[in-house]
Order: C-alpha cells, then structure tokens, then sequence
C-alpha cells in the first residue's frame, strides 16, 4: 500500500458524473416528457416504484458493509463517539434549519414564492438531519483517520437513524411550519433505512458463514460499491427529469440552494473540529468525527422528501444539490485536515479497511 490514499477514478470525478445526470435528466424531461409521466405513474400507495427500487440498490449496499457487533467497542472510545453523536443530533439538525429558514424566507424572499422556499426548507431539513453513514468512510480513508472508530460511527448512525430522523424531521418541519404525518416519516424510514437495514445484515451474516469473511471484503463488497453509484446517478436522472421545467425557467435556484448547504459543511465541520481540539482527541480520531458532522446521508433525505412531497417536488431538488456539492466541498476539506494535522496530538497506528 502506498503512503497516499486516493480516489479511485469513479469516485474522484463523482461530481462531474453528477452534473452529467442532470444535463441528462434536464433533457430528458425537456425532449421526451411523456417518459417522465410514464415513470411518474408507476406508483404504489404514493411510493414511486422505479425511485424505490434505485434508493433500494443505494442504501443496501452501505448497510450489507456494516458490522454492527463493532458498536460494543464505542464504550472503549467514548470521547470521540459523544462528540460525533451531539454534533450529529444536538447541533447540526437545528443549524440547517435555522439556515434554511434564514436564505429562503428573508434572503432569497424577492425570488421565490411561498411555496417554492417551503419545499426548498423541507429538503434542506430532512439532508441536514441525515448524518452520513456511506461516504465518510472515503473521507476518513483520504484523510488518514481512524477506521475503526468511523466504522463504529457509521454503525452507530444507521441504528439511531431508525429513531431519532423521523422524530427530529418532524419536529423541525412543524417549527418550520411545514407539519407532515408522522406515520408518512416513519413508513419512510422503515421503507428505506430499516428494509435495506435488515436485509443487509441477514444477507451479510449469511454470506460470510458461507463463503467466509475474505471473499466478502475482497470480492463481495467492492463490488456493491459501483452498484450504489450507479443507482444513484440513475435516481438523479430521474428526480431531474421532473425538475428540468423549473430549472431551465430558473437557474439560479441551484446558487440559492447551494449557498445555505455549503455554509452548514463549513460551520458543523469546524465547531466539530473545533471541539475535538478541545476536548484533547488525537487527529486521527478528530478528522472523521468532524467529517460525519460535515457531510449527508443523501440517499435517504431524497428518499424521504420523494415520498413526502413528491419526486417532482421542490424538497426533492434541495436534497439533490446537496449531492452536487458534497464532493468537492469534503475533498478541500480532506485537505485541509491533511494540512492542519499537526495542530493534534498523534495517536499513532490509525486503523484501515481490510
């Protein structure tokens, strides 16, 4: 293995793969609108099919990787671990919205109507209250972190989302005065984090007392992670085609989205870092809890706005931005705790996937 982690190429210009989809869906839309209704009507009991099963094949392949028995040792480490869970569920939630609120009811108030900034608020809440469980393990890998205790966080994130989303979404969307039924948020998660949850440990503790834990992690496993890529590029495709109308009429959405989720990347990711100097923790064990705050559970904020408030919905567009700007965003970010590194006690050998 070499000194230096880096992307591989998929990942590297995930971004640029983002964009494409877009164009993509944008014409696809635009040029041939009956396969955007056509696609629209495969519904059942308003769970859109063809977006249910690419979210499925999104999120399965996060969960099928995930070793829940590792969250018994967070006991050992509980600094680290009650710094990612209060920035995750104390501060970051209430950030968002107050953010949301703030750029869409005040600043942007002269560009959009009513309805336009309450789907774009509903969006930004349910992605700022999705803590990351996929793409913080490349974060931490890229950032020399601690593995182990990104792994343990990844666990311990999926299980409390099973709880504590519905509850905090419903919540901030009430405040926010965007009340939703409550059995609409908890059906979606059970649909999208509990059902891939589920079956992704039974197929994993299957798999590795059949064919045994190397050919999971050497062969399974890297296998699953282009089938998550690729779902969710077709999932954008998709959300795109029933949004291309709005954006081409307004392109600028895209900046006034952007703005309010990049300042809540920047602001969870230094009070986090910020803490983690505090409160003494090495750098390998301060990159990913500041990382986790950082970044989104994407996958499941489009899930969930796409069955509360419709695939073609404004609060479905918000969520996706949230992946367009993610990448570059967390790799300067990366470098920037590559850079800073020093500013933390080392705590030595760092743990690895595999």
């Amino acid at each position: 293995m070499t000194n230096e982690h880096k992307l591989q190429f998929f990942e590297k210009y995930l971004t640029v793969w983002v964009g494409l989809c877009i164009l993509i869906g944008i014409a696809m839309g635009h040029f041939f609108p009956a396969i955007g209704r056509w696609l629209g009507e495969m519904e059942y009991y308003n769970v859109s099919l063809p977006i249910a099963v690419a979210l499925f094949f999104m999120i399965y392949p996060i969960m099928v990787n995930i070793d829940f028995r590792s969250v018994v040792k967070a006991g050992k480490t509980p600094k680290p671990v009650a710094l990612t869970l209060i920035v995750n569920w104390g501060i970051k939630p209430f950030t968002m919205a107050l953010l949301a609120i703030f750029f869409m009811r005040y600043v942007w108030v002269p560009y959009l109507t009513p309805d336009m900034a309450d789907q774009y608020i509903a969006g930004m809440i349910l992605l700022g209250v999705a803590p990351c469980t996929a793409m913080v393990l490349v974060w931490s890998y890229l950032s020399k972190g601690n593995m182990g205790h990104t792994l343990v966080m990844v666990a311990i994130n999926s299980l409390t989302m099973l709880i504590l989303y519905g509850l905090l979404a419903g919540f901030l969307l009430g405040i926010a005065d965007m009340p939703v039924a409550w059995q609409t948020i908890f059906f979606s998660i059970g649909i999208y984090i509990g059902l891939p949850l589920l079956v992704g440990y039974i197929s994993r503790d299957r798999l590795i007392r059949k064919k045994g834990m190397r050919w999971f992690e050497t062969q399974f496993a890297p296998s699953l992670k282009y089938i998550s890529m690729t779902a969710l590029l077709l999932t954008l495709i998709l959300l795109f085609s029933f949004q291309g109308k709005v954006i081409l009429e307004q392109p600028a959405i895209i900046g006034m989205i952007a703005l309010p989720l990049y300042i809540q990347v920047m602001l969870i990711f230094f009070i986090t870092y910020g803490l983690a100097k505090f409160i003494g923790l090495p750098y390998e064990d301060a990159a990913p809890s500041a990382q986790i705050g950082a970044s989104n559970h994407f996958e499941v904020a489009i899930a969930v706005a796409a069955m509360l408030y419709g695939i073609d919905s404004g609060a479905a567009l918000a969520t996706v931005v949230g992946v367009l700007i993610e990448v570059p965003v967390m790799l300067s970010l990366v470098y920037f705790c590559k850079r800073t590194r020093h500013w933390f006690p080392q705590s030595g050998e760092t743990g690895l996937i595999g």
